[in-house]
């Protein structure tokens, strides 16, 4: 960017004028005083950003010899341009003697980048020890940074030098930082240990021209928490279909949109599973308001102009169970007919919030999970499908969630039951549980009158 649109300033200070006005005083001044009150050129500072840069130019660092950064066949833009979140800002600071017969004396340069929320010093080769730029001469640096976040930006430069005492210029660039790509997450939980996250891409940049405004996303991963493991599901495709058959021929189609292009307005959906990865995290399983880990997503745009992007953190959401009570058909209480689906992962949400109160020392939670469902009967690995007629042995789960030991007997009535009936002895005693995460396991036989789908209770 040019530096003709920025302001800047010197000022001396009221220590360097007494001086000037008093002789004695700098008569009895040490040699590095007397060196201070030599005259010097006054430095002159181009900023611009790297960004986009064209060929073929030959008015470009026209003031520049050959030994700098800059060649004369590049271009940069006149103005900081369009920047979005991910990228990598990069600038560069050159500062010029244009006097042709006085040197640039105890020349210092620093940079800072103020992002809504901090101050960040960004560091070059300028950053050492003052030097001297001879007459005609220069020097320069670039200084680079990651955008992380969105809103006003601003580069702040500041160049001091010595004439007559220390003396300096500063000059302030904004610019803004805005979005690229919107990102939105969907949970569903797919078991007791498993999460199946939906990530939707869409490109909100606003179009520019033939071809301005498109990305191009080179990758999408989801990064889990600890203990966690993330893989993308992808449906088997033709192109897939083709490469299994051997034939790996693709169409320009195909090629296209298999490339991860987006223009304005367009989106892309990706899907993970997310699992529990150790056999303890299996064991505890995926709660209500866990850290699932967050996307991050790389792309590309039309000059080159590399990105990264991170989503908020995602979280596991709330089964679909409501505690508040509804009327059912016949006009009943719901709160008689409640059951727990398997794999749902009601059971672990229970568990995690009868373990929060233990922690918390609260003996009653009025209104939470473990308070309306103190206890949770669940099936360990149940089978998928049973023969009709054949006795299958199925092993029940039963936890006592509340804050107090419980008593408990384990009723299959028979009225509860649909498509299918116990084998044996239907009412089973459990003896005492103990409470805040006791458990204890049964088996019981069950036998398939009918085919087709059926469910039970008690």
């Amino acid at each position: 960017m040019s530096s003709s649109s920025a302001s800047s300033y010197s000022q001396t200070t009221d220590s360097e004028a007494a001086r000037t006005s008093h002789p004695k005083r700098v008569a009895s001044a040490t040699p590095l005083a007397l060196d201070d009150m030599v005259a010097s050129a006054i430095p002159t500072l181009k900023v611009m950003r790297l960004q986009a840069p064209q060929l073929g130019q030959p008015s470009a660092g026209a003031l520049l010899s050959s030994t700098h950064l800059l060649s004369s066949t590049l271009l940069l833009p006149d103005s900081f341009g369009v920047i979005h979140v991910g990228e990598t800002f990069s600038a560069y600071l050159g500062v010029l003697n244009s006097s042709l017969d006085m040197s640039v004396r105890g020349l210092t340069v620093s940079s800072q980048l103020q992002t809504p929320s901090r101050r960040i010093v960004l560091p070059s080769r300028l950053d050492n020890t003052p030097c001297d730029i001879l007459p005609c001469g220069g020097v320069d640096a670039v200084v680079s940074r990651r955008l992380e976040e969105v809103g006003p930006h601003i580069l702040r430069v500041e160049v001091g030098y010595i004439s007559n005492g220390s003396k300096s210029l500063r000059k302030f660039y904004r610019f803004n930082v805005t979005v690229p790509l919107n990102i939105t997450e969907t949970v569903t939980r797919s078991g007791d240990a498993t999460c199946l996250v939906s990530i939707n891409v869409e490109n909100v940049m606003e179009k520019q021209g033939t071809g301005g405004g498109a990305v191009t996303v080179n990758s999408v991963a989801f990064e889990p928490t600890a203990g966690l493991v993330a893989k993308e599901i992808k449906c088997l495709d033709e192109n897939n279909h083709n490469n299994a058959m051997g034939t790996s021929q693709l169409s320009a189609v195909q090629l296209y949109d298999s490339c991860g292009r987006l223009e304005p307005g367009e989106c892309y959906r990706y899907l993970f599973s997310v699992n529990a990865e150790s056999e303890a995290a299996a064991l505890r399983g995926i709660a209500f308001g866990d850290d699932l880990g967050q996307v991050c997503l790389t792309y590309h745009k039309a000059m080159g102009e590399r990105g990264k992007v991170y989503s908020s953190v995602v979280v596991c959401p709330p089964t679909s169970f409501s505690s508040q009570g509804q009327t059912s058909s016949s006009g009943d209480n719901a709160t008689s007919s409640k059951f727990v689906v398997h794999r749902s992962g009601l059971s672990v949400d229970v568990a995690a919030a009868s373990a929060q109160r233990s922690m918390s020392g609260q003996r009653n939670n009025e209104g939470s999970l473990d308070e309306t469902l103190p206890i949770t009967v669940e099936p360990i690995d149940p089978p998928s499908t049973i023969k009709l007629s054949v006795p299958e042995q199925v092993s029940l789960l039963i936890v006592n969630h509340s804050s107090q030991p419980m008593n408990l007997q384990l009723q299959m009535r028979l009225s509860d039951m649909t498509g299918v009936v116990i084998c044996g002895s239907s009412f089973v005693g459990l003896g005492e549980i103990p409470p805040s995460g006791g458990s204890c396991t049964v088996d019981v036989r069950l036998v398939a009158l009918v085919a087709g789908f059926f469910f039970l209770k008690g």
